[in-house]
């Protein structure tokens, strides 16, 4: 009898093509799938709760997988990261409900996108910040990242190739904050479009450097045009970091281990 596994995985995305299967490249998906078949001698797919782009990391990605072996659910993790590189780690695994369904289910995301000021880069950021020559207009990107919050037709911030038809989505948080020399953007949402966080981050960059105003963001939200928005930012300084479900929230689950 199948069960079915739910697990916390965290990986630095430089050297992968991203959370799927691709051709054209190693995923972070195939990795898994890989170590799973080393370990249980079955073929099993396992399902993220999103696909993040090539580059793009995660503090705590959530899949789920069905197996039918009889290894206790909290060793998957153990014996998964014995055949991982130690770019990719699983955090967690226990036995869940078989309705669960990592991406379905998924009520809440978290992002963070991480700016590095000043004139020169710090070379242990260089994987997971995007680093900036100039000084932005902080008080500008929060003013931006204000009319972000709420339910909206996002229509302006998908990749241009996207098919995805149903693009309204719900944001709760969206805000920019100064540590130190790093400037984040976090982001809080039921769900986002392909490249939407890169888009929205890449139009408030243009803003904090005066060349498009916060009033252009709202703009292209209204309008629905891709034209409209900025620049989509490199993936690099975005990271996956909380995903929250009816019953389990990745943060309260890492905070306990």
């Amino acid at each position: 009898m199948k069960r079915r596994i739910r697990l916390i995985v965290s990986y630095d995305g430089t050297e992968y093509v991203g959370w799927q299967v691709q051709p054209n490249g190693v995923s972070i998906q195939s990795l898994l799938e890989k170590a799973l078949l080393e370990i249980t001698r079955e073929q099993i797919r396992v399902e993220g709760s999103g696909r993040t782009d090539s580059g793009v990391h995660a503090k705590a990605q959530v899949a789920h997988f069905d197996t039918e072996a009889k290894m206790a659910a909290d060793k998957f993790a153990i014996a998964m990261n014995m055949h991982l590189p130690a770019d990719i780690r699983v955090l967690y695994s226990e036995e869940c409900d078989p309705s669960f369904h990592a991406r379905f289910s998924a009520k809440r995301k978290t992002y963070r996108y991480t700016v590095q000021l000043g004139q020169h880069s710090n070379v242990f950021l260089r994987n997971t910040s995007l680093h900036l020559h100039y000084m932005p207009d902080i008080e500008a990107m929060e003013t931006a990242a204000s009319y972000v919050i709420g339910t909206h037709d996002f229509s302006a911030f998908k990749c241009a190739s996207s098919a995805m038809e149903n693009t309204i989505r719900t944001v709760t948080v969206s805000e920019w904050k100064r540590d130190g020399n790093l400037l984040i953007y976090t982001v809080e949402g039921n769900g986002f479009l392909y490249n939407m966080v890169r888009i929205l981050v890449g139009t408030m960059l243009e803003i904090g450097s005066g060349k498009l105003q916060p009033s252009d963001l709202q703009k292209a939200i209204e309008s629905g045009k891709r034209s409209d928005a900025g620049a989509t930012a490199p993936a690099h300084g975005l990271c996956l970091c909380r995903v929250v479900y009816p019953d389990f929230d990745t943060e309260e689950v890492l905070r306990r281990e």
